[in-house]
């Protein structure tokens, strides 16, 4: 189930609520009980880790540019 952060407009607490996809969004504050509970946008709060992801998979040893000697300011890149 995703954790859902929810802000009220007119006394300012901001809150996490763990709901289902399925469930309405709040509106009544827990705190002053006004309707002006809202869903704040937030960025998701994952780390790809592990074999199989860019950081593991594409580090390259080199210290060169991998499209050539010249770089991709060059035009050398397709």
């Amino acid at each position: 189930m995703p954790i859902y952060e929810y802000r009220c407009d007119a006394c300012g607490v901001q809150n996490e609520h763990l709901q289902k996809m399925s469930d309405a969004a709040l509106t009544d504050c827990p705190s002053c009980g006004s309707q002006s509970y809202s869903k704040v946008l937030t960025a998701a709060g994952f780390q790809l880790k592990g074999s199989g992801w860019y950081v593991t998979d594409f580090k390259n040893s080199g210290s060169g540019p991998a499209c050539g000697s010249g770089g991709c300011g060059s035009g050398g890149c397709a």
